[in-house]
């Protein structure tokens, strides 16, 4: 039992030496060093585990041990074509990672880094705004009417928004059931609204890739999945055939949302709960 204290007094002491030596010679600069690689490690880990790049991971792992256990066991030619293959590793993890580094790149690139509306729009303002999107999409679940609508965010959707309508107005569920109304010609495509306002009505939008999306769904669906696998935008989705009310959020399709379930997810996403409570006041 002494002998077992004894060994456990060790360990404590040369714990603390170590703990001590790091404080003597570690740096401020070195704890931001890991900081800033933590980080990048977690937007990496995270982009994976919203997408497929986890089966690609771990296909590279299984090629890694095949790579080990063919040196291992002298296994000549497995070996060599394995090392030309790692030696063009950087490029193939490009060309494999592609949609993800994309994605990575543009919101580290991107030059508004707020949680709503660029933070131009008032606190007030975004509740009426927010009550208007999920209005319009109750009326539209009765009676049946497709439509799609983006909110924009961090990341910037010039480049989707070009490819539609430019109409640049005030939000409210009138207008927005009027552009998803049945034969209107604006009807098809996507409803895009950046800072509390509508940019653009009948844009077209990425298709996702995603195989675990079920094929009982659409193009409207595949849609919304697709813009949030590329940009932070949140999207709402009605379904033409059922009625049901989705959202698409960081590559989630969140289906067949009852009402008060659509709005609080909705209110998560751009009002905090601190944040709704000042816009009550």
């Amino acid at each position: 039992m002494f002998a077992i204290i004894e060994s456990v007094r060790e360990i404590i002491y040369d714990i603390r030496g170590l703990l001590q030596s790091l404080g003597q010679t570690l740096r401020v600069w070195d704890v931001v060093d890991i900081l800033i690689i933590a980080f990048i490690i977690y937007r990496i880990l995270t982009l994976m585990r919203k997408t497929n790049a986890s089966s690609v991971i771990k296909g590279i792992i299984l090629l890694l041990v095949i790579a080990w256990l063919s040196n291992f066991l002298n296994m000549y030619v497995i070996t060599y074509l394995l090392n030309q293959i790692m030696q063009m590793g950087l490029l193939v993890i490009i060309v494999l990672f592609q949609p993800e580094l994309r994605k990575l790149f543009e919101q580290v690139g991107s030059s508004r880094f707020n949680l709503i509306f660029r933070k131009r729009v008032r606190l007030e303002n975004a509740e009426a705004i927010l009550q208007s999107v999920i209005s319009a999409a109750k009326a539209m679940a009765k009676t049946k009417t497709g439509a799609i609508i983006v909110f924009e965010r961090e990341v910037g959707l010039n480049d989707y928004a070009v490819t539609g309508v430019s109409i640049d107005a005030n939000i409210s569920s009138a207008l927005i059931q009027n552009i998803f109304a049945y034969n209107s010609p604006l009807h098809d495509g996507a409803l895009l609204i950046r800072d509390g306002r509508i940019l653009a009505a009948a844009c077209m939008l990425p298709m996702s890739n995603n195989i675990n999306i079920g094929r009982e769904l659409g193009m409207r669906h595949r849609a919304g999945v697709g813009i949030s696998e590329r940009s932070d935008a949140v999207t709402v989705i009605v379904s033409e055939q059922t009625g049901a009310i989705s959202v698409a959020v960081d590559g989630m399709l969140k289906r067949h949302l009852p009402e008060d379930t659509f709005e609080k997810l909705l209110r998560n996403e751009f009002m905090p709960r601190s944040k709704r409570r000042r816009a009550k006041k």
